[in-house]
């Protein structure tokens, strides 16, 4: 039943790799993220022991820039990682999509005044009852500048949600914390904080059979 519910929640999961206008001409990584501990290290889950930071990714298109969790909560940071990676300013990003609630993964959100800000619908419900925003939200619509898929990842949080297109004839997912690392991953194990491990499990597996690259929420990207 819960395999159902997952796959009706997101219809555009089961689709194929070539359902997507190839429109996206570039992608790359701005931060590559690292968890506040990792049992991969040999790390106990029950203390923080660094700053977590997320992985960034900014997809470049057919006239738009579209940023991917903005990570870094110092403008200077944020503009300088854009620059180095991309050549991109801050004023160039048209849109910023954040993947769920979690603070890590809007720290920057505010360097991006001009830009709209998008999340999926049990997202936005969520953040927009953060006073501390200086505005709300935007639902954003299942296909992004008709390139990009917005699709249901549930595990780590019921709302989250993760974002694929097409680049060079490869299907390329940029997970959030659906996927927590490239070692979670292979273990199909959810992040410690995750709201249902066995729904994440499932959504990797679904995941899996979707994508030939995953970039995940506080790691490198990988193939699958």
């Amino acid at each position: 039943m819960r395999r159902r519910q997952f796959l009706g929640a997101a219809p555009f999961l089961a689709m194929t790799a070539s359902a997507a206008p190839a429109a996206v001409l570039r992608w790359a990584i701005i931060t590559i993220g690292n968890l506040s501990r990792n049992r991969y290290w040999g790390e106990p889950d029950e203390k923080a022991l660094r700053d977590a930071i997320c992985t960034c990714t900014l997809i470049s298109g057919d006239g738009f820039q579209l940023l991917v969790d903005p990570s870094l909560p110092n403008r200077t940071d944020m503009a300088r990682e854009l620059d180095r990676r991309t050549g991109v300013k801050l004023e160039a990003v048209d849109a910023v999509f954040v993947t769920h609630e979690h603070a890590d993964h809007f720290a920057g959100i505010e360097h991006f005044p001009k830009a709209a800000w998008y999340a999926a619908a049990p997202v936005v419900e969520i953040l927009n009852r953060n006073s501390k925003f200086t505005r709300k939200f935007e639902v954003a619509p299942r296909s992004l500048f008709g390139a990009v898929e917005v699709i249901a990842t549930p595990g780590h949080t019921q709302s989250h949600h993760s974002l694929r297109f097409n680049h060079e004839g490869r299907s390329i997912v940029i997970a959030g914390d659906a996927v927590a690392t490239r070692d979670f991953w292979r273990e199909r194990r959810s992040y410690y904080n995750a709201v249902d491990p066995a729904q994440g499990a499932r959504t990797m597996d679904e995941l899996a059979k979707l994508a030939a690259v995953i970039v995940p929420g506080h790691d490198n990207y990988f193939a699958v």
